[in-house]
């Protein structure tokens, strides 16, 4: 690939294994790889021959989209809990931020290892909470919260808005003494949202 070549490709679309110069003639960078001396594109994306410094580089044609996929475990908040579930906003997926809008459905019966009386002793609306996503069911997430580290991660009075405070078997909140029940994950108040 001579200099004139390398200005014509410069930002034009190559494949996987497209030659993109030589190693004598230029040093490979990001999204490249060599072999028996020749530099080839790792990925599709766009060629960048940097002239001044003798680099080439490909830069990714697309970015990577983030649904949530079974086993994945998602950081979300809780909408209006129902009797037997609540509508979960997706936040992240694997600690990454989603790329779109997502919601899942938390179930009564996938919200802890023991019996659940109601969804307001799990969670209650605003709480932040991290679960797993254990369906794609009719193209909804169905997630659980039964796993030690999983549940939620920052709970709110219901009463007043204070964050709660983990009390043995309950969460007492320090501005108004009320007390309720969630179910919180083991690292409750130390996740960085």
């Amino acid at each position: 690939m001579s200099q004139k070549l390398g200005e014509q490709r410069s930002g034009h679309l190559v494949l996987p294994g497209e030659r993109l110069g030589v190693i004598e003639e230029f040093i490979p960078n990001s999204g490249t790889y060599v072999k028996d001396g020749v530099i080839y594109s790792k990925m599709v994306g766009r060629a960048l021959v940097d002239l001044l410094n003798k680099k080439v580089s490909v830069y990714p044609l697309t970015h990577v989209t983030r649904v949530p996929k079974v086993s994945n475990i998602v950081l979300g908040q809780a909408g209006n809990a129902q009797s037997d579930n609540v509508l979960v906003r997706i936040l992240k997926i694997n600690s990454e931020k989603p790329s779109g809008a997502f919601s899942g459905i938390l179930h009564i019966s996938d919200a802890a290892e023991s019996y659940v009386n109601s969804m307001n002793d799990v969670c209650r609306t605003g709480d932040v909470l991290r679960a797993r996503v254990i369906s794609e069911k009719n193209q909804i997430y169905h997630l659980s919260t039964a796993e030690n580290n999983l549940g939620v991660l920052y709970a709110f009075c219901s009463n007043c808005g204070s964050m709660l405070e983990p009390k043995r078997h309950e969460m007492r909140c320090p501005k108004c003494g009320r007390m309720e029940n969630r179910k919180i994950a083991a690292d409750y108040g130390k996740e960085t949202l």
